[in-house]
């Protein structure tokens, strides 16, 4: 695309300069353009001194620009070294199915650990989809392949407490005894410990800061929840399901829900009006959670 002289002559006259664009301006092009088709998916895009001629602006604009797209998951592999790429998912046709949580999760992780702030919110029934999901992140970050600055993980899980909806065994009546929510608390303790050591360990070996929170929320969360810098939410309902439970040598009927299994919906800020509410309206209902009902939790049996 050309680029218009900032100055041009009128009769012996120069044009007044034209006031300089944003680097939020830069963003909002860019952003039409690859939802408009005009930049595809996987296309390299121009370096940054062709993008700050084409916008008479400096590459301090062009680079906050850049990191805004690629917050909102539309570009990849920003460096000074080479040119961004759009992102294989930043597609403008209908949305994507769903997949199961262990299929879809783990990219859109990755992606959103490809910011300089990650932010991570999640309210699940275990943390063992979230751990998992992270496993190629914190992989790439200790190759140095992603480098963010900050780390900030919020994971609500339900209370120790409380008789959980499920899973439980069958036929079982309220102040029973239960093997089962025995084995749920401490696969809940021990996911949860595993997901903080891993994260805790960006900061010793990487000198990342990373903050890692959990709360305790008084019911059984029926869906999972998870928020991505502010800009994603993925979303899917925990299926109820019978099942058998090997407790020692006694084989318990139970209503088991498989969590990496759940079909994952994603919505992402700026894909449409819906999509941007519910986004929004997702993370308001978590920082509800989290600021009001929800307690303080120790990963302990």
């Amino acid at each position: 695309m050309a680029v218009e002289p900032e100055h041009a002559s009128v009769n012996g006259r120069k044009k007044p300069q034209r006031p300089q664009r944003t680097h939020r301006e830069v963003a909002d092009e860019l952003r039409a353009r690859i939802r408009s088709g005009v930049l595809r998916p996987g296309q390299r895009m121009p370096t940054q001194a062709q993008l700050a001629a084409e916008f008479g602006v400096e590459r301090q604009a062009v680079r906050g620009a850049l990191r805004i797209l690629q917050s909102e998951h539309l570009l990849t592999n920003i460096s000074k070294g080479a040119p961004a790429t759009v992102a294989e998912r930043a597609s403008t046709g209908p949305a994507a199915m769903p997949q199961a949580t262990a299929v879809a999760l783990a990219p859109r992780i990755k992606a959103a650990f490809a910011t300089a702030h990650v932010q991570i919110d999640a309210v699940c029934l275990t943390a063992a989809s979230l751990t998992l999901a992270m496993g190629e992140s914190l992989r790439q970050i200790h190759m140095g392949q992603l480098n963010p600055d900050k780390v900030d993980v919020r994971v609500l899980l339900p209370s120790r407490d409380i008789n959980l909806a499920f899973p439980v065994p069958v036929g079982v009546r309220q102040g029973d005894e239960n093997p089962v929510h025995e084995r749920w608390l401490a696969q809940r303790n021990a996911q949860g410990q595993v997901l903080r050591h891993n994260l805790h360990a960006l900061r010793a070996t990487r000198g990342i800061d990373v903050r890692v929170t959990f709360r305790a929320l008084p019911f059984t969360p029926p869906v999972k929840l998870y928020l991505l810098n502010g800009a994603e939410a993925l979303f899917a309902y925990y299926t109820v399901a019978g099942g058998e439970a090997e407790l020692g040598r006694t084989s318990v009927p139970t209503y088991e829900v498989r969590g990496t299994q759940s079909m994952l919906f994603t919505f992402e800020q700026d894909t449409g009006v819906r999509e941007t509410a519910f986004v929004e309206q997702s993370q308001l209902w978590f920082d509800m959670l989290w600021e009001t009902i929800s307690s303080e939790l120790r990963l302990t049996n």
